[in-house]
């Protein structure tokens, strides 16, 4: 087994695994959330948007690029999960949020909860979406995919909405440790900046989770653009 392998399956060398793949999702989901906006511009931005991508070559690559840093992430994650979890002494019993001077939240301490159903989610998500019913709408370059009809069509179920903004406050609480962590993960630990690592980890966490979630309630609501 090679050094740089060893260090990657090490302790030290997986949280820095994962903290590099979730900053790089955390990346794609900024992106990605700048583009779903574009639903309330109105169709004709919505799908043009989305066919550039879609009609780009390299977006195979950037598919598979993406799909392998998210399993690696959550490969990685769920084995330093069991690694933990196997070397808590016997009885180990998790103390209450309240009255102990523990660093742990409820972000924390659910990460894996949180991250099993993104990824629960993330599958639905492309079912429902990139694989789910193909539209057709004509425009002067010609006819192109109907993913605006379809994110209109989809929003009208108030099962999937209650769906979708509730895994958004999943992966708000994912993110609000996570970034933290991660940044801790890389070097950047120091009692000057760890508070203000936590509270803009919250802040962007916070962003991101209302961003998305606000699409599905203005559509359902009828604030559609």
């Amino acid at each position: 087994m090679s050094t740089r392998v060893r260090f990657f399956s090490s302790s030290v060398g997986t949280k820095i695994l994962i903290a590099v793949t979730g900053l790089a999702l955390f990346g794609f989901l900024i992106v990605h959330l700048i583009g779903n906006l574009l639903v309330f511009v109105g169709p004709e931005s919505f799908n043009h948007y989305s066919h550039a991508l879609i009609s780009n070559p390299l977006i195979y690559v950037a598919e598979v690029g993406l799909a392998l840093i998210f399993v690696l992430h959550v490969f990685k994650a769920v084995t330093n999960w069991a690694t933990n979890r196997n070397a808590r002494p016997q009885g180990y019993t998790l103390k209450k949020w309240v009255g102990h001077t523990s660093r742990k939240s409820i972000g924390s301490t659910t990460m894996i909860v949180t991250g099993l159903v993104t990824f629960v989610f993330v599958v639905l998500h492309l079912k429902t979406f990139k694989y789910g019913p193909y539209y057709e709408a004509l425009y002067d370059e010609g006819p192109v995919r109907d993913l605006h009809r379809l994110t209109m069509d989809v929003f009208q179920s108030p099962v999937y909405v209650v769906f979708y903004v509730l895994c958004m406050g999943l992966i708000f609480l994912h993110l609000r440790h996570g970034l933290a962590s991660a940044a801790q993960s890389l070097g950047v630990n120091h009692p000057k900046y760890n508070r203000l690592l936590v509270v803009g980890g919250t802040i962007i966490a916070a962003i991101i989770g209302f961003g998305f979630a606000i699409i599905p309630i203005l559509v359902f609501l009828g604030g559609r653009s």
